[in-house]
């Protein structure tokens, strides 16, 4: 569960950035870009946000190497991503290197969720919550 946790407390701070930098786009009148602000919100806030319900959703995905190898190849990828993409968005190409690599390293980390899932992930999962649901009064 704490794989999850992690994911969601990133989330929140993509989110953050997310919306400031929308915020300064806005200010300065200035959506050049708009292309790094879309993916920080839908690879940082949304898929980070969703990574970490499912983990804490299904506890024992979380636990595997894949899901370790997941979240560290996923948190090193972004930002570099992030950077490079500001930069080429911005007319500036000396860190076009960066695209050449994270955005394929980032693609491998979202394939190692998804083996992660299609290994580890079982209806029989939910129970827990079921039962816990069932239990419980309004």
């Amino acid at each position: 569960m704490k794989m999850g946790v992690w994911f969601l407390k990133l989330a929140a701070l993509y989110f953050l950035i997310g919306v400031s930098m929308g915020l300064v786009m806005e200010m300065i009148e200035d959506h050049s870009l708009a292309g790094a602000h879309a993916h920080i919100n839908l690879l940082g806030w949304v898929s980070m946000g969703l990574f970490g319900f499912i983990y804490i959703l299904f506890p024992k995905a979380s636990e595997t190497l894949l899901a370790k190898l997941h979240f560290w190849l996923y948190n090193v990828s972004l930002p570099l991503f992030m950077l490079g993409l500001s930069f080429f968005l911005a007319g500036n190409t000396s860190l076009t290197v960066l695209l050449m690599i994270f955005p394929n390293l980032l693609v491998l980390s979202v394939i190692l969720f998804v083996i992660n899932m299609f290994l580890n992930l079982e209806a029989e999962d939910m129970t827990h919550l079921i039962k816990k649901n069932e239990n419980s009064s309004l």
